[in-house]
């Protein structure tokens, strides 16, 4: 078995709910082993409005990085995601960030996440989910690229409002 670490989250409609059934969604196919807290973002790259929340799980699963790939993006679209702008709005957005210690470079798929680094939505959860895992490539640890990134947006912890 494989492990695979995802990064779910969007910023459109019931945020939590699409959390929930992405989750959901993932788990019957996926082997579910841990998850983050989830946290809110504002949003990230420029084109898109509103805030995010996010979260990190991780999978065992024996599918292949390809295959992991596609089965995400039929969630995504199971969830109303639409691909019409790069960084936009969406009601979810699965990143696989790591497939055990692989490097790959395929022209659909670059396994670790490339923007991993510069984005503090993604290593506050996975510091809380994995501190110690280090990035295969840069040889630092989800702790240490918290630590060192550039990226200064506010990442907070969500909790579900009270009823």
């Amino acid at each position: 078995m494989h492990k695979v670490v995802l990064l779910i989250g969007g910023n459109l409609g019931d945020r939590y709910v699409n959390i929930c059934r992405a989750e959901e969604y993932l788990s019957a196919e996926l082997q579910g082993v841990a998850k983050s807290s989830i946290y809110e973002t504002a949003a990230w790259g420029g084109n898109s409005q509103g805030d995010f929340l996010n979260r990190v799980l991780l999978f065992e699963t024996s599918k292949t990085p390809m295959e992991v790939l596609r089965f995400c993006q039929s969630v995504e679209q199971t969830l109303g995601r639409l691909r019409d702008l790069k960084w936009g709005n969406r009601t979810m957005d699965i990143d696989i960030l790591y497939y055990d210690d692989e490097v790959l470079e395929l022209p659909d798929l670059i396994i670790p996440h490339p923007f991993i680094r510069q984005r503090r939505f993604a290593l506050v959860p996975l510091a809380e989910l994995m501190p110690g895992f280090r990035h295969p490539v840069l040889q630092r640890t989800q702790a240490e690229l918290l630590q060192d990134t550039a990226d200064k947006t506010e990442v907070s912890k969500w909790h579900l409002p009270p009823e």
